[in-house]
């Protein structure tokens, strides 16, 4: 499945939601659906680096139609008062781009009381995307694209109900596995019960492989350097490579609900995006059906995916 983006029709008319997109690989993807003229909602934190990022894509694509509304994915309020302010000013979603993420940071709570990296990789997304679903067009061009990781594999492999949080024993590494894991498993959850209702919507999943971005922000940096300047240029892309698998799974023509896109390079390192694989676990539907049965309790929002239902919300 060759993707080339010069080949994709223009976009505009459509609506998406990037999370993260000030920085990285949330930055190229805005970048590249902007150039193809979509109508794109920058979902950031912070409000200065937003109007940062935002004047450079203009500067760069002049036809860019870009917005900039703010979220805080680690707050779960935040994330309520986000879904508001966009159905206020919007009647459609076509992509919502779940990419916002942290890794590796020393262990903390969010302000709901996960654990960080879990809380806003995962469970904020979950939140977000349960809240907007009711406005995608129901059409295989509509989609819900979640960012993974090749480090799902990682750590024990598998969704520590037992200690989801990481209250009684926390690995930054193993925390960013599990809640990549979850990322992953949500994506392939939700397009079974997309199917499930008779829905077209397309619920797909990505990984960058390898990037220098600011996702690495929590590594020393003599750490950085030294990956840099030895095997970083065999192993890392840049991340305007990195975010292609992202752009492939929102606007490839023959991309299927449930498929997972990644670089088709050495150990899905790096490489031309293309179909990428995921671990056993990860396609344990009954792993699946309790992570979001217990999603749906912690974020305190039930999806309601069935014909004519609109999602409940506290």
């Amino acid at each position: 499945m060759a993707f080339d983006l010069e080949n994709i029709p223009s976009q505009q008319g459509k609506v998406a939601i990037v999370t993260g997109a000030n920085t990285g690989l949330g930055y190229e993807t805005v970048s590249y659906l902007a150039r193809k003229k979509c109508k794109v909602i920058m979902a950031c934190r912070n409000a200065d680096k937003a109007a940062q990022a935002k004047a450079e894509i203009e500067a760069k694509v002049p036809v860019a139609d870009l917005e900039i509304l703010l979220i805080d994915l680690s707050d779960l309020s935040s994330v309520r008062a986000f879904a508001q302010a966009f159905r206020q000013q919007y009647d459609r979603l076509d992509l919502l781009i779940n990419n916002a993420g942290i890794m590796w940071p020393p262990y903390s709570l969010t302000v709901d009381g996960f654990e960080s990296q879990m809380g806003t990789n995962y469970l904020g997304h979950f939140l977000l995307t349960a809240l907007l679903l009711d406005l995608m067009p129901n059409t295989p061009d509509s989609r819900v694209v979640s960012l993974s990781s090749n480090a799902h594999r990682l750590g024990s492999g598998e969704i520590n109900f037992g200690d989801l949080q990481s209250e009684q024993n926390y690995s930054k590494t193993g925390a960013y596995s599990q809640s990549k894991l979850a990322c992953l498993m949500f994506g392939n959850e939700l397009q079974r019960l997309l199917e499930q209702a008779g829905k077209k919507i397309l619920s797909v999943t990505a990984h960058p492989g390898v990037s220098n971005t600011d996702l690495a922000r929590h590594m020393p940096q003599y750490q950085i350097a030294l990956v840099q300047y030895t095997i970083g240029p065999l192993l890392c892309h840049a991340p305007d490579k990195a975010a292609m698998p992202t752009v492939m799974a929102a606007l490839a023509p023959d991309a299927q609900g449930g498929e997972y896109f990644g670089p088709q390079g050495f150990l899905e390192m790096k490489g031309k995006p293309g179909r990428a694989t995921q671990s056993d676990y990860a396609q344990n539907q009954a792993a699946a059906e309790k992570l979001w049965q217990v999603s749906e309790q912690l974020t305190e929002c039930r999806f309601a995916i069935a014909r004519d239902q609109e999602v409940t919300t506290p």
